[in-house]
């Protein structure tokens, strides 16, 4: 099932404020960029920020569980995203902070080399 548009309608409104949301799609999904940071995923079940050591306690307080996955042969994976709380679905303000962590932990992740 395709990400819910007006889900990405209202994070591209809420977060005019602090740059431009652009996204690419992925399986089953979308990885959404501020200003060409990436700083969350959004899948069927809502919307997953990025987090890192850093940002990790403050996700810990906040009671919100890591994006985990079930790969081959039943094996349990997880990615450095952390689901959003309630309040960014309603509430513009919210939403902003919470981005503002997983934009930041955007600009701390390491580069990826290109495949050449």
């Amino acid at each position: 099932m395709p990400v819910d548009s007006g889900l990405i309608a209202w994070i591209e409104e809420a977060l005019a404020p602090m740059g431009t949301v652009t996204k690419r799609a992925m399986m089953g999904g979308a990885t959404l960029y501020l200003d060409g940071t990436i700083f969350a995923i959004a899948v069927e079940d809502g919307l997953w920020i990025k987090a890192d050591a850093t940002s990790d306690p403050v996700w810990d307080a906040a009671g919100c569980p890591r994006f985990s996955y079930t790969m081959g042969e039943g094996r349990e994976g997880s990615m450095n995203y952390r689901r959003a709380p309630d309040d960014v679905y309603d509430d513009a303000d919210a939403l902003r902070e919470w981005a503002a962590l997983g934009v930041a932990a955007g600009m701390r992740a390491p580069v990826k080399k290109a495949w050449t």
